[in-house]
């Protein structure tokens, strides 16, 4: 636009234009950004090394005493944005992580940092937070105290360390189970997170507190996940899981395993009845509780007559106020895994859920597995579910 300007303002505008470019681009604004960049890089590399002095040199040493539990193979900032005002500075970053033994790659998190320079002219970290739509980070929310079992690893804020290891007795019991349910191909590892309280629980998801109440357990991660992706992460509503039994805690630790060790087999193409009945399925399997006592909502629905017409879609599955409509529709889903298994045998089940996730979009999915692996149509498959739940249930 410069060079279409004419008369004697032209030079004025031209050099304006230049002025704006050096700040945008060179100036004082990147210079900035690449000192807090070496800053975060050194926060980074004291708080790999234990190096308490060092990361205390950057700033505020909150997030080292808050992570010095948690066994960090990386830990790295890539400054996205620096915004500053004078001595003061807002930064984004991405933060990459990645816990040892267990995460294959890290994970990426959005974070804003606040700093103030010296009058030497050193920038310092004041505090670091969630960057925006992004969820906390569990040392977010204290001191994280850490446990570690023969193939888990659980992290806690506010919790006893006998509380911990329970939560490590149960998750070992898990991976075999679901190994023998779904098989070996998976990473046979867990990595369970248990905040101080269900507040706690949302902060981490990101969402309110009102979605989860009464949600014993939920499971992170990316549906699909390649092999090199990041561990999966069991988040556990303390109030609710506290209210649980012994068999109670197993079941919920056991189904979110399952989900850890599916997620390769899980995409888009997934229906929840079939990912969350699956995973009730291996949660149950080999217990002593009748489908009655396992599924009381759905057997009080059949016993009034109210058999459902179809099984559930994933709006059934959205958390809301009405939770005896939700645990029908998870009992629907394991009903209908139970009888896949029951009826045609542990390994169609299994292959089931395989074929259904090797498609890449909702259509037809559900319908061609259901014909190449059991032999059936939906229709045909829906009314033999119908029926069984009214000789199981009613």
């Amino acid at each position: 636009m410069a060079g279409r300007v004419r008369g004697p303002g032209a030079s004025v505008v031209a050099l304006c234009l230049l002025l704006v470019s050096l700040v945008a681009c060179g100036g004082p604004a990147d210079g900035t950004r690449a000192e807090v960049q070496s800053l975060l890089d050194r926060r980074a590399r004291a708080l790999l090394d234990a190096d308490a002095a060092a990361h205390a040199r950057t700033g505020t040493r909150a997030g080292y005493d808050n992570l010095r539990a948690v066994p960090l193979a990386d830990w790295s900032y890539r400054v996205t944005a620096v915004h500053r005002t004078g001595d003061t500075a807002t930064a984004d970053a991405d933060l990459r992580y990645r816990i040892e033994g267990y995460d294959r790659s890290p994970v990426t998190t959005a974070r804003t940092l606040r700093l103030t320079r010296d009058d030497a002219g050193r920038w310092s970290v004041d505090t670091e937070r969630p960057g925006e739509a992004s969820g906390e980070q569990l040392w977010d929310q204290g001191r994280v105290r850490a446990v570690r079992g023969a193939g888990s690893l659980v992290l806690g804020v506010g919790q006893s360390r006998e509380r911990l290891r329970e939560y490590a007795r149960l998750a070992d019991r898990a991976v075999p189970a679901v190994s023998d349910a779904w098989g070996r191909e998976w990473s046979r590892r867990l990595v369970v997170l248990v905040p101080t309280s269900l507040e706690g629980m949302a902060g981490l998801l990101n969402s309110p507190a009102s979605s989860y109440r009464g949600i014993a357990a939920v499971t992170t991660g990316e549906t699909g996940a390649r092999e090199r992706s990041p561990a999966d992460r069991i988040i556990v509503n303390p109030d609710a899981f506290g209210v649980l039994g012994e068999s109670g805690r197993q079941v919920v630790l056991t189904h979110e395993a399952t989900h850890v060790a599916t997620r390769a087999h899980t995409g888009a193409a997934t229906p929840l009845w079939l990912s969350e009945g699956f995973a009730d399925w291996v949660g149950y399997r080999g217990g002593d509780r009748t489908p009655a006592r396992a599924a009381p909502e759905l057997a009080r629905a059949v016993a009034r007559g109210d058999v459902p017409a179809a099984l559930p879609t994933d709006d059934d599955f959205g958390f809301s106020d009405d939770s005896g409509s939700l645990a029908q529709a998870y009992e629907s889903g394991w009903m209908a895994c139970r009888l896949m298994a029951d009826r045609w045998g542990e390994d169609r089940l299994r292959a089931f859920y395989r074929a259904v996730g090797a498609h890449d979009r909702r259509e037809g999915a559900v319908e061609q597995a259901l014909h190449e692996v059991l032999g059936t149509t939906l229709a045909d498959f829906t009314a033999q579910w119908r029926e069984d739940l009214r000789r199981t249930l009613g």
